[in-house]
Parts: C-alpha cells; sequence; structure tokens
C-alpha cells in the first residue's frame, strides 16, 4: 500500500482537488440515486482491489481507482459545503 501511495501521490492529489472544484460548481446533488451510486461504485472498485480479481496491469490501474475514487468523493463534498457556505445557492 506504501508503495500505491508512492506512486500514485499526483493522481491522488489531482483527484481530490478535482473532486472540490468539480464539488463547488455543481453543489449537493438533490436526490439519493447519485451518492447511493457512487458509493456503491467506490465500495465495488474497492472490493474488487482488495481480493485482487483483476490481475496484471489493468488489476494495477483498478487499485489506483479503488485509492482515488474515496479522496474524489470526498473533495466533491468539501467543494459542496464550501459552495452551501458561500450561498452561491447551486
Amino acid at each position: 500500500m506504501t508503495l500505491l501511495l508512492s506512486a500514485f501521490w499526483p493522481g491522488l492529489a489531482g483527484a481530490a482537488a478535482l473532486g472540490v472544484f468539480v464539488g463547488f460548481l455543481s453543489g449537493w446533488p438533490t436526490g439519493k440515486t447519485v451518492p447511493l451510486g457512487l458509493l456503491s461504485l467506490t465500495v465495488l472498485l474497492m472490493l474488487l482491489a482488495v481480493f485482487r480479481v483483476v490481475p496484471g496491469a489493468v488489476g494495477l490501474w483498478l487499485e489506483g481507482a479503488a485509492l482515488m475514487m474515496p479522496l474524489y468523493l470526498a473533495g466533491c463534498a468539501l467543494g459542496a459545503l464550501g459552495n452551501r457556505t458561500t450561498g452561491t445557492g447551486r
């Protein structure tokens, strides 16, 4: 895991920054369908990565996505919170 973090730190930082930007622009979702879908996708990616279902280079990409997706979603939530507190009302 430390090797993945040291190799993917630019992608992790980029995912968090992109999440903050997208979350600020889009705001909080109005329905529950999109957040539940994203949560289930994240859990599925993490389970596939933990149980090493996909071998080789594609498995490495899957593990990278499983690391970046939660940071992206946390950045989206943080950006949406910033959108709500500034009063832009999106």
